[in-house]
């Protein structure tokens, strides 16, 4: 009779034990659930706003037919970390292959939005140390969409990077080098397409 209540005292202890590893793994598993959920939670993905929304078509403003400036470009949820912001603006459609309007790094990042401005000037290098490289047309910074009259509907593609350090580049400065430059660098990036026709 001893035998058998101390068997059963041991089988009790032992179910009793099993439950209660059970229940902390259940408990353990359901804790990183919830942990991994609420760090989803907190990683957003960084957007750009623009003259025109992705998909739509560039005003006119930003072309060769009207003022050939650059638009304005607000990029939300930079994440921490990121030191500058770098730019490349690309035309994928045009008759020579791919075609590079903008090419622009350095841009200072001051919290968790950057507002590019619009018509920033054509120079290399702005005072807040902002830096802009050779598009194709063989020129410093902005010039818009030109795509030749009858061509279709063109996509310009605004790639926006955030980058963790402030890059040191010298020479004349072509998105190939900037490319190169980026490499291991970038923390986030984003993209705005704007289509263009000239008829």
């Amino acid at each position: 009779m001893i035998l058998k209540a101390q068997m059963k005292n041991q089988i009790t202890s032992k179910g009793v034990l099993v439950i209660l590893i059970l229940g902390l793994m259940i408990y353990a598993f359901f804790s990183m659930s919830s942990t991994k959920s609420v760090q989803r939670k907190e990683v957003k993905q960084m957007t750009i706003l623009s003259a025109f929304k992705d998909g739509d078509f560039i005003p006119k403003k930003y072309a060769c037919e009207g003022q050939d400036i650059n638009p304005e470009i607000v990029v939300s949820n930079v994440p921490e970390g990121a030191k500058t912001i770098a730019i490349i603006c690309e035309d994928p459609d045009a008759p020579i292959g791919t075609f590079v309007h903008w090419v622009l790094w350095n841009f200072p990042v001051n919290g968790s939005s950057v507002k590019i401005p619009e018509g920033i000037r054509k120079v290399e290098k702005l005072p807040d140390g902002t830096m802009q490289g050779y598009n194709d047309f063989g020129k410093i910074g902005y010039n818009g969409p030109c795509p030749p009259k009858g061509h279709g509907v063109h996509h310009y593609h605004f790639k926006v990077y955030a980058v963790n350090n402030v890059l040191e580049l010298k020479g004349k400065i072509t998105k190939k080098e900037l490319e190169k430059a980026l490499s291991g660098k970038i923390l986030a990036q984003a993209e705005i397409i704007g289509l263009y026709e000239r008829k």
